[in-house]
Order: C-alpha cells, then sequence, then structure tokens
C-alpha cells in the first residue's frame, strides 16, 4: 500500500495513492499500519481508492472500516463526488460524519487539507 507523507503546519499527512485500492477492514488496518509507521496520524483517501461496495451501507463495510480509523485515532477525509451515490442512508452517514471530527467527506484534497491540519 503506498502512501505519499505531506506535512501541513507540523501535522503529517498520508495521502494513498492513486493505485491503491481499500476493499476489506485487512486493506484499512494496512493503511492505518502504513501511516502510523511514517508518522502521520491524518490520512486522505480518495473515493476511486474505496471498493464500491464501501458506499453501499448494507454491507457494514463503512462502518467497520471507519471504526478502525476511530479505534487508532487518526483522522480520515475521502475526498470524491458523493452526489452520484442515490442512497438517503449515505447521504444521512456523510452528513453525520462531517459534523463529527476524525472523518469527513470533501469534494477536493484542498478541502481535505484545510479540514486535517
Amino acid at each position: 500500500m503506498e502512501i505519499e507523507i505531506v506535512e501541513i503546519e507540523n501535522s503529517k499527512i498520508a495521502v494513498v495513492s492513486n493505485e491503491t485500492n481499500i476493499a476489506t477492514v485487512r486493506d484499512a488496518t494496512d493503511l492505518l499500519g502504513n501511516a502510523d509507521y511514517q508518522g502521520a496520524d491524518r490520512i486522505i483517501v480518495k473515493e476511486k481508492n474505496l471498493d464500491p461496495q464501501f458506499f453501499n451501507l448494507e454491507t457494514g463495510i463503512a462502518g467497520e472500516m471507519l471504526q478502525k480509523f476511530s479505534n487508532y485515532h487518526k483522522k480520515l477525509a475521502i475526498v470524491g463526488e458523493f452526489e452520484k451515490y442515490n442512497s438517503n442512508a449515505l447521504n444521512a452517514f456523510i452528513v453525520e460524519c462531517n459534523r463529527g471530527n476524525s472523518v469527513f467527506f470533501v469534494s477536493d484534497f484542498e478541502a481535505a487539507k484545510k479540514i486535517l491540519k
């Protein structure tokens, strides 16, 4: 799993490479370990890095993965265009996440960096 470390105002942010696919809870755990090893406590993932099943809340994958980020005290920004998912449950989930302070769904990389700094 390839990541690039970006430093913003003394914070290390792990940015997941375009080629990385996060499909399982194990993949998420590997990402967390890799980021932690490199000293990052914040992570940026692109929508395309996540398996499409992540966005189907009925699978439970999103909940399991995001619980790992919470357990490891890592902030996460997911960058993408989420309007295309015609799911009221997903939309409500995104709104709730964005109200919190550990997982954020944002539209672009600059917004991700800003919210994670």
